[in-house]
């Protein structure tokens, strides 16, 4: 019963496509560019690094709104303090999946500043987003900053214990004195 109505509705839209075509041209639009097709057919860099690694920053942020979730990683060299891989795993609609692709592909070789600089509206302009879309680009820039404030974060914890652990070591060699 479902299928004969389904085939009956598609007949029908099927003839009155024919018959508009006749006097109207049929114009099909398309809703995303190219650029935000191919980051969402074939994105770059999906996965994840070990967020215990001292060299991997986690940026982890969301929308409410509209659902979507970005996780995106960098791996900083820390002599040279760039970033030498990204990768992100995003939960949400296409802009959202090629913002976050994107973004990896930007930050890689850039020192953290230089990625720091990468605004919203440059994904949004580059993607070619609709308005409707531009909060895919805003957690995009949210999560770069995200994943740098935490390699940060760790590096200075780290720091921190080192320069404590040299603290007892001296203390221990003083008293052994």
């Amino acid at each position: 019963m479902l299928r004969q109505s389904c085939r009956m509705i598609s007949g029908l839209v099927q003839s009155q496509i024919q018959s508009q075509s006749q006097s109207i041209p049929l114009v099909l639009t398309r809703l995303y560019h190219e650029r935000v097709v191919d980051h969402y057919n074939n994105p770059r860099n999906v996965g994840s690094f070990d967020k215990n690694d001292p060299d991997v920053g986690t940026g982890l942020v969301g929308a409410p709104a509209c659902g979507d979730v970005m996780k995106l990683q960098i791996k900083v060299d820390e002599k040279t303090g760039k970033i030498v891989d990204a990768c992100f795993k995003t939960f949400g609609c296409g802009s959202a999946i090629a913002s976050s692709s994107l973004a990896t592909e930007w930050v890689k070789g850039k020192e953290m500043e230089e990625a720091l600089s990468i605004k919203n509206s440059e994904i949004a302009k580059h993607l070619s987003l609709p308005p409707v879309k531009l909060h895919c680009s805003m957690l995009a820039e949210d999560a770069i900053k995200a994943a740098i404030k935490d390699y940060e974060t760790k590096h200075a914890e780290h720091a921190g214990e080192a320069e404590a652990a040299s603290v007892r070591e001296a203390a221990a060699a003083a008293a052994a004195f």
